[in-house]
């Protein structure tokens, strides 16, 4: 049975399927989440109060942690498809 199934390859296959088939979507919606955030009392109303047309919150920290997790998501499709071009 060993000649038939390769144990490394296969947990290779797997952890990548993975990271690459839930790993990156969630860290899509942790991105959205991070974005989404409120800032400080005080600031422009949010999306879901009357008079709100802003589509993102107002926390700095919130919108730079979720370009980060966006930058991320970008980065793993541009190297998916260079490996797909690439043959390797």
């Amino acid at each position: 049975m060993d000649s038939w199934i390769d144990l490394d390859a296969l947990w290779k296959i797997v952890g990548i399927g993975l990271l690459a088939g839930a790993g990156l979507p969630a860290l899509f919606a942790v991105g959205l989440r991070a974005v989404s955030l409120p800032g400080r009392a005080g600031g422009a109303p949010a999306a879901g109060e009357a008079g709100g047309d802003r589509v993102i919150g107002t926390n700095p920290l919130g919108i730079a942690a979720g370009a980060a997790c966006f930058a991320a998501v970008l980065a793993a499709i541009g190297w998916g498809i260079y490996s797909v071009v690439a043959g390797t």
